[in-house]
């Protein structure tokens, strides 16, 4: 059975159908209430609760953690990318846990940066120690997941591309907005991670729109038993499995594109962003961001957060 955790920045909260619970915990890490699970259980019990709207709530992930992410992982996003879903292999990248903040907090965009964009994401969060080397199947692989969360990869597209810099363009501080919400779930649960709906709207336009199930390229299942070749993860630490289309990135027509690759990589960017400075989806200050997913049923969810972008 699900259990929807809340974090403040002095207690941990359990959702309860009369309301927020405080958990009896002293827990200061996420990977730390993974290992309280009595505790967590206990709280559903407590009639001593509180309004979950009163409660100020941050990242329900803390850092210090590993936040590993997934590339091109939706058909959708790649064919948008002019790629072909068919050549593209399992792909990861890192980004600073220093980058993670609250579900309303603020997006706060460098003063270099020109072209922020969004990426709604199923972030992923292990729950046990996962060596290197660790056998993963299909029989086990929802052991290793503790839960799932609402996470917003935001990048700097104009960091990223020219310098091929992931780990920059993506870990600026409050670049991994993540909550509300940690639904905690079991197994049979786990099993309708392919039902849940990706969303995401900038200033109420819906930009991205797309469930797991018929886009994802790379299950939980292979991104684990990919990580498990080379990348140790512990309770607590955050994998983040891709987005759908419709972000502010967009592909060069072809004739472009093509002629593009003839020129030197300087004369190429400057062309590309020439061009991108007349898209209007990126971010701007005062832009609202608001991201969801969730099963259209309502059987999981895993809440909507809400960002409002701010130029440092």
């Amino acid at each position: 059975m699900s259990m929807t955790v809340l974090r403040t920045t002095d207690a941990w909260w359990l959702i309860t159908s009369r309301g927020a619970a405080r958990i009896d915990t002293d827990a200061t890490t996420t990977g730390e209430l993974l290992g309280d699970r009595k505790q967590i259980e206990a709280a559903a019990g407590s009639t001593a609760t509180v309004d979950p709207a009163t409660l100020d709530l941050v990242s329900p992930v803390t850092a210090p953690c590993r936040v590993v992410a997934q590339m091109t992982n939706f058909i959708s996003h790649v064919t948008d990318s002019g790629l072909d879903p068919a050549t593209i292999p399992l792909t990861f990248f890192r980004k600073a846990s220093g980058s993670i903040s609250g579900p309303f907090d603020d997006i706060i965009r460098p003063d270099h940066v020109r072209f922020l964009d969004y990426e709604v994401e199923i972030g992923l969060l292990i729950g046990r120690d996962f060596p290197v080397g660790v056998q993963v199947t299909e029989d086990n692989w929802a052991s290793f997941v503790a839960g799932l969360v609402v996470t917003n990869d935001v990048s700097a597209r104009d960091v990223q591309l020219p310098k091929t810099q992931f780990f920059e363009a993506k870990s600026y501080p409050t670049f991994t907005p993540v909550g509300p919400m940690l639904v905690l779930l079991d197994e049979a649960e786990l099993k309708r991670f392919g039902d849940l709906r990706l969303r995401l709207w900038v200033n109420g336009e819906l930009r991205q729109d797309s469930v797991v199930d018929g886009d994802m390229i790379y299950s939980p299942l292979r991104a684990l038993e990919g990580l498990s070749r080379f990348q140790r993860l512990d309770a607590g630490d955050l994998l983040l499995t891709g987005t759908p289309k419709g972000t502010a990135l967009s592909a060069p027509p072809k004739p472009v594109e093509i002629i593009a690759a003839l020129l030197p990589p300087a004369v190429k960017w400057k062309m590309f962003f020439k061009r991108q400075a007349g898209n209007p989806k990126y971010l701007k200050h005062g832009d609202v961001v608001e991201v969801a997913i969730g099963t259209d049923d309502g059987g999981l969810d895993l809440g909507r957060q809400r960002t409002v972008v701010k130029v440092a």
